[in-house]
């Protein structure tokens, strides 16, 4: 089946009138779309694709130069994050000091893979390069919370309390 990539402009945009006052103020300035991705990611948490359709359109740029730059970035994303955003630490340190067995422990408990989501949409696991913690290597965030010197038998009981909060 092949995918559909017209949006239909004339309709009533669907951005908060926030985020349209900030695109309109950052529309003709240089390095514009990196500004207006960073502020669409901060509102919705990804980048929806109805949205990215119409910052190409405000910006008067093609869609495919829109696409280039999210997926050329790793700190965008197209789907969207679980309620519960892990990011697990694989700077050199918490590489080196068992990051690797972090990721498998949260695969197998949450069973879900890197960039995935869980069904109930509550987490998702992301890797990213550092998050500056090294110290206390292997670490990890869920939703800004560091979790350092992490074992993997500790995995489970961390999670439970978000499970727990649900």
């Amino acid at each position: 089946m092949k995918e559909e990539f017209s949006v239909d402009t004339s309709s009533k945009s669907s951005f908060a009138p926030e985020l349209k006052k900030f695109i309109d103020t950052w529309k003709s300035k240089p390095g514009n779309l990196i500004m207006v991705l960073h502020k669409v990611q901060q509102q919705y948490g990804y980048v929806p694709r109805d949205i990215a359709f119409e910052i190409a359109d405000i910006l008067e740029i093609p869609v495919a130069k829109v696409y280039g730059v999210i997926t050329f970035y790793h700190f965008f994303k197209l789907k969207k994050p679980g309620k519960y955003r892990i990011s697990i630490c694989m700077g050199t340190a918490c590489y080196l000091k068992g990051g690797s067995d972090i990721v498998q422990g949260l695969e197998e408990l949450l069973g879900i893979g890197i960039n995935e989501v869980t069904a109930d949409k509550e987490f998702s696991i992301e890797i990213v390069r550092c998050i500056g913690c090294c110290g206390l290597a292997p670490a990890m965030t869920i939703n800004g919370k560091v979790y350092g010197n992490l074992k993997k038998e500790q995995l489970a009981d961390i999670l439970a309390k978000y499970k727990e909060s649900q």
